[in-house]
Parts: structure tokens; C-alpha cells; sequence
């Protein structure tokens, strides 16, 4: 049976609703508020698999991005500036007040969504980022499809039109913790990419692609997603445009195989998680490296990067991300 509830009221007045669907052995809730997938429960495992809170003031706060779509422009856009047609964007510097991050305070994690549509196994979510909007041009109208299979799997599909040239890069920004732990330790994670983006203190890419071979980002066989050194928040390049496996998280119990039609795949090993005072669903506060973030999407900066695919989105196109989430147990 569908179900929508009622949870709360947004900064703007909306209702914030809570939709559950469900397949197979896989239970799923998505907030309206930032199209959050809040909870995710598989049969026989008494703890959500994704890091969520059951207070909405978390996801005004410390928790702003958990598990929410992020955008127009997902990751970070370097100085708060990008070039299109010849125009120089001024971009709201949300991080730091050096780069623009997700959009800004008021892109597409920030809203109330509306639900367009809702079964016992899917549901659609729509928002409008309006033209101005963190200095971008455009009403960018989005759609997030999101469907639990028989299979086990959340499927989450994102798509946008524009009026005006603009920008985009959504993402889905779900934390993910297989065991229950209060850290992502006991988790073993393998990418499907030879080549990632070295980044500067700004988080921002420097330079060329560079081969994972011989780095600390070679997860070409799993291994644990805490390096011994420096810290996991790196886009991963990812060959080919169709539906292909990126990466896979796996625990003694259980494996998460991650597929995407993105050209890029962000890993972050939470180093900088604290959500305090807001507990999580597991009843307690959320610190460094208690979830590992898996967000398909185009590469960062990629405005500012000749050499990174496109995310340019003009009127008549039409701009389609897909990526499934599956789960298996072992």
C-alpha cells in the first residue's frame, strides 16, 4: 500500500512529507526536503543501511546534504566563478567563501520537492531552481525518479530541462554504512576506475587525470575506504556513458554494487562528519568516518576544466542520470 506522511513544515511554509516504497526484501523513505532518502531497511538487518535522522532540524543543519539530491551544479565550482557564452557567472561562495558547493545555500538539497507521483514502489519528486538562483542562469525544472526493484535494488533516476543556457551536474548524496558501526572500518570498497582527480586544499581538481596505479586511491581491489593517510573526498573517472558497474562496498554480511550512467563517481569517507547535537536513526550522533559517501555525478569544476566532460545544459536538451543501488546478501 502507498504511503505519504505528513513530518513537518519547511523554512517556506510547505508541508515536508515522508514517502515509503517498497520491493523484494528493501524498504525505502525519501523526505521532500532535499528529495532525502532518509532510511533504507533490508529484511533481517535491524539498522537503516544509509546515515538519516528522525529530526528534520538535522537536515536544516549539520546533516544539510545526507542523503539528498544535490545541485543544479553538484561538488565544487573553483572561486565561485564559471564562464558560459562568453558571460562570466558570479557564483554564490558558499564553502569557505572560496568555492561554490552544491549549487549554494538554496540549491535543490534546500528545498521542499513535491511529489508528482507515488506507488507501493516508486516515487517521483519535482523541484524549480529559479533563473538567479546561487547566480545561476535558467529555471532549471528537475525531476528524481526513485524505484525499489524485486532485485533489491533503489534505482534513482534525475532528470532537467532549462530555458535559458545553463549549468548541470545533480548527484545523489546518500552515506552509506553496511554494519550498523559507529565508523565505516569493517567496510572493504572497490571502484571501477583507473583514474581519479588529484585535488588542492580547496578540494578543487588540479591538473591533468591522474592513474590510480601506485596511489592511495587505487581501489581497484577492495580495501578499506580510511586511508592510512590524508583523506577520501576525490572524483573517480569513469569510462564509457551507458549503465556500467563503478564501484562496490562490501562488509562481512553484505555488498553494495553501485552501477551509473555518470561520468564521474565522488568517494568521501566522512573524515568530517559530526552532526551533533542531532542523533541519527541508530539514536546516536554521527562522527568522522561513520558513513562513506558514493554520489554519481560529473566531475567537479568542470566549467573551469577544459578537459572534463561537459555539464553545459541548453533549452530543447535534456539532462538524464541514472544509477542503481543494489544490495546482496552474502
Amino acid at each position: 500500500m502507498a504511503e505519504i506522511e505528513l513530518l513537518g513544515i519547511a523554512p517556506d511554509g510547505t508541508s515536508i512529507q515522508r514517502a515509503t516504497i517498497q520491493a523484494g526484501d528493501l524498504k525505502v523513505s525519501v523526505l521532500t526536503w532535499g528529495a532525502t532518502v532518509q532510511d533504507v531497511r533490508f529484511q533481517d538487518f535491524p539498522y537503516s543501511l544509509v546515515l538519516g535522522s528522525p529530526d528534520l532540524g538535522a537536515y536544516l543543519g549539520p546533516m544539510l546534504y545526507f542523503g539528498a539530491i544535490v545541485g543544479r551544479v553538484a561538488n565544487r565550482i573553483e572561486n565561485g566563478q564559471a564562464s558560459l557564452d562568453g558571460r562570466e557567472l558570479r557564483l554564490e561562495r558558499n564553502e569557505d567563501d572560496r568555492t561554490t558547493l552544491h549549487g549554494g545555500t538554496d540549491g535543490c538539497a534546500s528545498v521542499n520537492w513535491r511529489i508528482d507521483r507515488h506507488d507501493g514502489k516508486s516515487c517521483r519528486m519535482r523541484t524549480r531552481l529559479p533563473d538567479g538562483q546561487g547566480g545561476f542562469p535558467g529555471n532549471l525544472d528537475i525531476t528524481a525518479d526513485f524505484e525499489v526493484t524485486d532485485g533489491n535494488a533503489l534505482n534513482i533516476t534525475l532528470t532537467a530541462e532549462t530555458d535559458a543556457p545553463t549549468l548541470c551536474n545533480l548527484a545523489h548524496h546518500g552515506y552509506w554504512c553496511l554494519d550498523g558501526q559507529p565508523d565505516i572500518g569493517g567496510h572493504r570498497l572497490t571502484i571501477h576506475s583507473d583514474s581519479y582527480l588529484p585535488v588542492d586544499v580547496s578540494r578543487i581538481p588540479v591538473g591533468k587525470p591522474a592513474a590510480v596505479d601506485g596511489s592511495e586511491f587505487d581501489f581497484r581491489k577492495p580495501r578499506c575506504p580510511i586511508p592510512s593517510t590524508g583523506e577520501l573526498d576525490h572524483n573517480f573517472c569513469l569510462p564509457g556513458e551507458a549503465l556500467r558497474p563503478a564501484a562496490l562496498l562490501e562488509t562481512e554480511d553484505l555488498s553494495l554494487d553501485v552501477l551509473t550512467t555518470a561520468t564521474g563517481l565522488q568517494a568521501y569517507n566522512g573524515e568530517r562528519i559530526d552532526t551533533s547535537p542531532f542523533p541519527g536513526i541508530c539514536g546516536r550522533v554521527y562522527g568522522p568516518y561513520a558513513g562513506l559517501a558514493l554520489e554519481p555525478q560529473g566531475w567537479p569544476n568542470a566549467p573551469n576544466n577544459p578537459q572534463a566532460p561537459s555539464i553545459r545544459l541548453d533549452p530543447g536538451e535534456r539532462y538524464e542520470q541514472s544509477s542503481v543501488f543494489r544490495l546482496f546478501r552474502k
